[in-house]
């Protein structure tokens, strides 16, 4: 077990999880529609955070780097505020041989694939995360999870891996992705957007939404007296190899991943599944038919894609923070756009935002992502 001692999220709805939990308890969404953005000749849905916001947040931190001058994109800007800010709030020293760095993204700085304004290493995955660990002068080799949308959650396994051998006592997991031509273009080519907002669960849902954000977790491997924040229990991950994209149709891979979390817990101590959710045919129904078979009908079930959209190797960090945030808040999120079921297994989606029954007796949550290549993965958090 790790322990939760700082986070943050930026996103469209906010650049501290504070105001991002707020907005979204509000039911607030920050999709929108966007015309020509990115070159991108069709109109998609996407929630993108605004460029000089970021650059002005960026520059209230630029006195940590070594050299002033040097040009950051959008995508290491996001992740190094998003880091500072997390490391800040838990209060640790990042230079410390005794905390490590681990980096969850899908696709990088991708949009520099032909560009002569950067190093042509600035494409490579390894090397954000090279970004990552220099900007804070530590001295360890940092860790990079690129495993698809199961990313976030292969990160946050890595932590508790990592702390739990003793080798470190802080791990700082932070995961970015911002969106490009070639990403939108990429989703849209497998027809796989919708062109309004994202409707996970439902019977009337036509796809995903994109979107972009950088969020991050300070893990610690053991617990302060006064913290207060959830602890990681337990990860899964479980690939069935079912497909290049599509998931499997009996849920093998996340079935087997939900089974590993349930060994020595019942489904009346958990508050509330957060799903992966992505309001396309066909994961929404494997995940339905993942929850039957794990005997998870009964336990609340909620989508967070239409509030920030798919935000691909954040969305494992982020969704976490924002799970965690509404467990010690005693509440269960709503699904925003779902009005009548259209999977066909029996799960409990919640529609609106409720509070946890009983709990005293329900202390854990649920965390699932699953990806292209049949990736699956499942995180247990209890509440302290």
């Amino acid at each position: 077990m790790i322990y939760s001692i700082g986070d943050n999220i930026i996103c469209k709805l906010g650049f501290n999880t504070g105001e991002v939990y707020s907005s979204i308890k509000r039911g607030e969404s920050g999709i929108s529609r966007h015309i020509g953005t990115f070159g991108v000749p069709e109109p998609f849905m996407a929630s993108i955070v605004d460029s000089e916001a970021v650059d002005y947040a960026f520059s209230t931190i630029i006195s940590r780097a070594k050299a002033h001058s040097a040009k950051y994109t959008k995508f290491e800007k996001m992740m190094l505020l998003s880091a500072s800010k997390a490391i800040d709030e838990a209060g640790v020293d990042p230079s410390a041989e005794n905390l490590v760095f681990i980096l969850s993204t899908t696709k990088g700085n991708v949009d520099l694939i032909g560009s002569s304004d950067y190093d042509e290493e600035r494409v490579l995955l390894w090397k954000q995360a090279q970004m990552l660990s220099q900007w804070f002068g530590n001295p360890n080799t940092p860790i990079v999870v690129s495993n698809a949308c199961i990313s976030g959650a292969c990160a946050q396994i890595a932590a508790l891996r990592k702390l739990s051998s003793g080798k470190y006592k802080y791990a700082v997991v932070t995961g970015v992705e911002t969106l490009s031509k070639f990403i939108v273009s990429g989703f849209q080519s497998f027809k796989a957007l919708s062109s309004s907002e994202c409707r996970p669960f439902d019977s009337a849902r036509s796809g995903l939404n994109l979107g972009e954000a950088a969020a991050s977790i300070v893990y610690s491997a053991s617990r302060r007296e006064d913290e207060r924040r959830g602890a990681l229990c337990l990860g899964a991950i479980r690939n069935d190899a079912n497909h290049i994209s599509g998931p499997s149709r009996t849920a093998e891979g996340l079935f087997n991943a939900l089974s590993f979390l349930l060994e020595d817990i019942s489904a009346d101590e958990i508050a509330f599944v957060n799903a992966h959710g992505t309001a396309t045919v066909y994961n929404d129904e494997m995940e339905s038919i993942a929850l039957s078979r794990a005997g998870l009908s009964d336990v609340p079930v909620n989508s967070l894609k239409a509030y920030f959209g798919h935000t691909m190797g954040a969305a494992g960090v982020l969704e976490t923070i924002i799970s965690g945030k509404a467990m010690g808040d005693g509440t269960i999120l709503g699904s925003r756009g779902f009005d009548s079921s259209g999977v066909s297994c029996r799960i409990n989606i919640s529609k609106e935002g409720t509070d946890i029954d009983n709990p005293a007796v329900r202390k854990y949550f649920i965390k699932m992502l699953s990806g292209f290549g049949g990736s699956n993965a499942a995180l247990l958090f209890k509440k302290l």
